[in-house]
């Protein structure tokens, strides 16, 4: 069986943080995810409530507020609780596996600290990024052309394309 679920959207309010008493992080958030239709004119979203535990509860919490757009990767988890009143509630929030913050801090205002590269709360091997590589062996990388160096420079003209060559 399967339970993964895949989302991108902006975060309806600052992210609230909390500690269990053994002093793990937790943190509820609500992303809004627009709906691909539009009724009438405008568009509608959804508002996914989610959870994030641990150092990615802290690193959300620290680093994004209301408004910033994340990715987040997890499971939908179902619970009940009995309420003020006697009724039983019902829950559903997105358990967050990974998360990660998809535009620079500057852009919402955020908090001035780690790169939006580095803001990723995935957790990877204790080696992950080590010189033998993600999977070990020798780092080998193809000799790709470097993106400051013109791939044109030894050409003798123009290049001549055919409009059957084009995908449009």
């Amino acid at each position: 069986m399967i339970n993964r679920t895949i989302i991108v959207g902006r975060l309806v309010a600052d992210p609230d943080l909390r500690y269990t008493p053994n002093g793990i992080a937790s943190c509820k958030f609500r992303v809004a995810v627009n709906r691909p239709f539009k009724n009438e004119g405008e568009q509608q979203a959804d508002f996914i409530s989610c959870v994030a535990w641990r150092k990615q509860a802290e690193n959300l919490a620290n680093f994004m507020k209301k408004g910033s757009l994340i990715g987040l990767e997890g499971r939908i988890q179902t619970g009940s609780y009995e309420g003020q009143d006697g009724k039983r509630v019902y829950t559903t929030d997105v358990v967050a596996d990974s998360i990660q913050f998809l535009e620079p801090r500057n852009s919402t205002g955020g908090s001035q600290g780690v790169s939006n590269y580095e803001s990723s709360t995935n957790t990877g091997g204790p080696n992950q990024g080590a010189s033998q590589g993600q999977y070990g062996g020798q780092n080998n990388q193809p000799n790709y052309t470097r993106a400051d160096e013109d791939p044109f420079a030894n050409s003798k003209g123009p290049i001549e394309v055919n409009e059957d060559d084009l995908p449009f």
